[in-house]
């Protein structure tokens, strides 16, 4: 009962400092290839997004940054904690991905992970831009802004 205990119903793991950072062009919802205690160790919200953003390599899309904490219970078989991970998009979405990546100053980074209805791991990733100082500060502003009509009201 305590193991059972542990997992939780609902996960969503979000890289808040994304959308501070970054401004986001397309979004993507990817399949993840996983091991079997990176899935129970996500299951537990045990993974981090912060600093993680998305590659091409010889064979396709790989996450790279995304720290999966090691499953407590796994033996000599558990899981690399920062390893790279498979992303699996459909062709189409690849090749419009490598595409728009050749132009300069653009990258994908992974903004949500979450266990779809059907229990597996989904990572949303966004086709993203970095903003500039001045972007942030209008960011900033207008954050504020809301938050003291919300106050007022």
């Amino acid at each position: 009962m305590a193991e059972k205990e542990k997992i939780q119903k609902h996960v969503e793991i979000k890289n808040r400092r994304a959308s501070f950072e970054y401004e986001f062009l397309e979004t993507f919802t990817a399949g993840l290839a996983l091991t079997g205690t990176e899935i129970k160790s996500i299951r537990q919200g045990k993974a981090n997004l912060t600093d993680t953003y998305c590659l091409f390599l010889s064979d396709g899309l790989y996450v790279r940054g995304m720290n999966i904490s090691r499953y407590e219970e796994g033996t000599h078989y558990n899981h690399d904690p920062l390893r790279d991970r498979k992303l699996l998009l459909q062709n189409r979405e690849l090749k419009k991905l490598s595409n728009k990546l050749k132009d300069q100053g653009l990258t994908i980074i992974a903004t949500r992970l979450f266990i779809s209805e059907r229990g597996f791991a989904k990572l949303n990733i966004a086709l993203a831009k970095g903003k500039k100082l001045h972007d942030k500060r209008h960011d900033i502003k207008d954050r504020d802004v809301k938050r003291d009509m919300a106050r007022n009201e």
